[in-house]
């Protein structure tokens, strides 16, 4: 697996994810409150990461499930590594940043890192990367 490519795919992930969150807070917030537009934003970012993810499967060599599972579960420790500095930063308290995490808890963060984790499978089956 080459990990440069791994790495340049999580920094493009990130940046598209945070234009993301930031039209979302300016204009679906307003217009729909803060759990719907969660909501609305775990569904829209999952696109996106599968947008991202598909056409770029291939160059990532990772051709296993293994290779494929891994380069999945560093990006999702990225993502809630990432997710964590930038709620700290913004002020919110561990345990608000860990419920957005909690199923249980209505947290749709989780169902996001899932799909992060899941994303280098999927797009690896709809490109039929052997």
């Amino acid at each position: 697996m080459n990990w440069k490519r791994a790495a340049s795919v999580r920094l493009l992930i990130a940046a598209v994810e945070s234009v993301h969150g930031t039209l979302r807070r300016l204009f679906i917030v307003p217009v729909t409150g803060e759990r719907h537009a969660h909501l609305v934003g775990v569904l829209t970012g999952s696109f996106l990461i599968a947008a991202i993810a598909v056409p770029r499967i291939r160059r990532l060599g990772a051709s296993t499930f293994r290779k494929q599972l891994l380069a999945g579960l560093c990006r999702a420790v990225l993502t809630f590594i990432f997710e964590a500095c930038l709620g700290s930063a913004l002020g919110y308290a561990p345990g608000r940043i860990l419920a957005d995490c909690n199923f249980s808890a209505r947290g749709f963060m989780g169902f996001g890192l899932l799909f992060m984790l899941l994303a280098p499978m999927l797009a690896a089956r709809v490109r039929s990367v052997r």
